[in-house]
Formats: C-alpha cells, sequence, structure tokens
C-alpha cells in the first residue's frame, strides 16, 4: 500500500495530504497534527512558506515551559485549518504554498551550541528560498532567527509586539530572552529607524532608539492609529513580525512566562496584524507560549490565530503580485 492509496482520506492530512497547497475538512478532535493540517515534509521544492518550531525556553527569566509552545500551538489550530480565514472568507492556501517543516533539532545539555543550531536551521530553510514562521520556545530564539535573516535581508525593521523591550543590557554570551535585541542592534541586525514595539508596559530607560506605542498609547488611540504608525515607520523595509505572546494582557494570554497586566486585547492584536498588508514582511515568529499556565487553550488559540492571520496576509501579498 503506498500513499497514493491515502490521497482521498480525509484524516491524518499531514501526512497523507501529497498537495502543498488546497485544504480538507478533517475531524477537529483527532488525527495526526501539523499547523492548520498542512503537509508535514522535509522537502522545501515549491514551498513559500515553512512552519517550524524552536522548543527552547531555558533563557527565560521567570516561569518555564514555553519548549512546549510549538506543540500546543499546533493543536490550537485545529479549528482554523477547517474554516475559511475570518473576515475575508479567502482560503490562504489556494495562493500560498505551506508547509510544516517540523521542530528545530536541539540539545539540551549544551547550551553553547543553541544560537548556531538555531541559526543553521534556519540557514537550511532561508537557503531555499522559503520564507519562515516560526513558534518559540522563549523569546531568545528571535536572536538565532535574526542573524539568519539579516545575512540574507541586511539590517531588517522589526514589527514587535511585547510586553518588554528585550533591549536590556546584554552581555557577551548571554542567554536570556529580556537582553538579546540589544546584542541583536549591537550587532547591525536591526534596522532600529524603521523598527517599532508594539503593547510594551514595563519600564526601560535602554530603548535603543527604536520607536515604541506602549499599551496605554495603543488603548487611548486604537487600532487604526497603530496601524497608521507601524506603515509610517516601517516604510517599504524587509520587515520581521516578531509576536511574544505576552505582549496581550493575562486575560487574554495567561498561559506565558513573563505575565504583565494592562495588556492588548486579542481583538486589538488581531485587528492590528489583519491591517498591515502592506508591510514588506520576509518572515514572523509567535514566542513565549507555555501552554503549563493555560486554561482551555487559550492563549494557545490566539497564538495560532495570530500566526493564521499573519498567513492570510501574506497569502493576499502574493496574489496582489501575481494579478
Amino acid at each position: 500500500m503506498s500513499i497514493d492509496d491515502f490521497e482521498d482520506m480525509k484524516t491524518d492530512q499531514a501526512f497523507t495530504k501529497k498537495s502543498l497547497y488546497g485544504r480538507a475538512n478533517e475531524m477537529t478532535y483527532g488525527g495526526a497534527l501539523s499547523f492548520l493540517r498542512r503537509k508535514y515534509t522535509k522537502d522545501l521544492k515549491g514551498v513559500d512558506i515553512a512552519v517550524s518550531g524552536i522548543p527552547y525556553d531555558a533563557a527565560t527569566s521567570f516561569r518555564p515551559g514555553a519548549r512546549f509552545g510549538p506543540k500546543a500551538i499546533r493543536e490550537a489550530s485545529v479549528q482554523l485549518a477547517e474554516l475559511l480565514a475570518f473576515p475575508d472568507g479567502i482560503d490562504p492556501f489556494k495562493t500560498l504554498a505551506v508547509s510544516d517543516y517540523g521542530d528545530c533539532e536541539l540539545d539540551y545539555g549544551f547550551h553553547g551550541n543553541i544560537v548556531s543550531e538555531i541559526e543553521n536551521h534556519a540557514k537550511t530553510i532561508l537557503d531555499a528560498g522559503v520564507e519562515m514562521l516560526t513558534f518559540g520556545g522563549d523569546h531568545f530564539v528571535t536572536y538565532p532567527l535574526l542573524r539568519a535573516h539579516a545575512e540574507k535581508y541586511g539590517p531588517i525593521a522589526l514589527v514587535h509586539f511585547d510586553a518588554h523591550t528585550d533591549t536590556w543590557p546584554d552581555e557577551d554570551g548571554r542567554l536570556d530572552h529580556g537582553t538579546m535585541f540589544s546584542r541583536a542592534i549591537n550587532e547591525n541586525l536591526i534596522d532600529t529607524e524603521h523598527s517599532i514595539q508594539i503593547g510594551i508596559r514595563t519600564h526601560n530607560s535602554n530603548t535603543k532608539g527604536v520607536k515604541i506605542l506602549d499599551a496605554p498609547w495603543v488603548h487611548e488611540n486604537g487600532v487604526k492609529e497603530v496601524i497608521a504608525k507601524i506603515i509610517e515607520t516601517v516604510k517599504d523595509r524587509p520587515a520581521y513580525l516578531t509576536f511574544d505572546i505576552d505582549g496581550l494582557d493575562p486575560a487574554y494570554a495567561p498561559g506565558t512566562g513573563t505575565p504583565v497586566a494592562g495588556g492588548l486585547t486579542s481583538a486589538q492584536a488581531l485587528g492590528i496584524i489583519r491591517g498591515l498588508e502592506s508591510i514588506n514582511f520576509i518572515g514572523a515568529d509567535v514566542v513565549e507560549v507555555a501552554p503549563a499556565y493555560d486554561h482551555a487553550d487559550i492563549t494557545a488559540i490566539v497564538a495560532a490565530t495570530i500566526a493564521h492571520d499573519y498567513l492570510v496576509i501574506r497569502a493576499k501579498q502574493k496574489r496582489n503580485q501575481e494579478n
């Protein structure tokens, strides 16, 4: 019996599906898990965007557990996989070829190798001409991802959702999810003039020149003004979206390692993401989902929705380019 014998089946599509395009309904409560039921493969031929996970959380400063984030986000994507995208009712997979590449292999016993292991994982995908959508893991994983992306694109405009700036003073060799953007800026991986941070609500005087729309500003000015400020700041620069789930208020995302009160609502965050179709995105990640602290999977569900909506805007962008 070969894979062809299963082509018409609507279960375990992660493994039985042959095409990178299209979708079919599958039991939301069963079947092999991949993100949005996409084909699970290491073959990057013909892929537009490869989803992968980085199950690493040893750089966290408070509650551990984000290493289980990629698995939780995949599981939380099952309902999104069966429905057309809200609010437009489009199927992003008519246009966009998306695969689930699986997780970056890491050796927990050799922390000194973490940066190179993640960076090499990213380079394998990027060198194949494929874009990355990555699930953390704690936020430190974005640093080696930026190293790989900056090697290809040069200094990158960062669109950063977070409760924290992550630009506290850094030390050489430090693995810390609160200092890695200081290191990235010092290494000229980030184009600070065209970068922006949204949802910040912890004090840090060392902002490194990055524009900040803190959480009170977002609440006072609203989604449309945030979108306008992001577009105005980033302009046409190659941009990388990094979404730390603690950018949301703990009421909407309790399942994270460093929750801070006063954050964005899930509706605000999704409204902002959906309004960024004009941004020249070259990659994205969603990080810091720690399911052990979650309730009814609400953190994983909003994380999966953020990632799903990113794919929707990338599909719209591809469609517009082709027309």
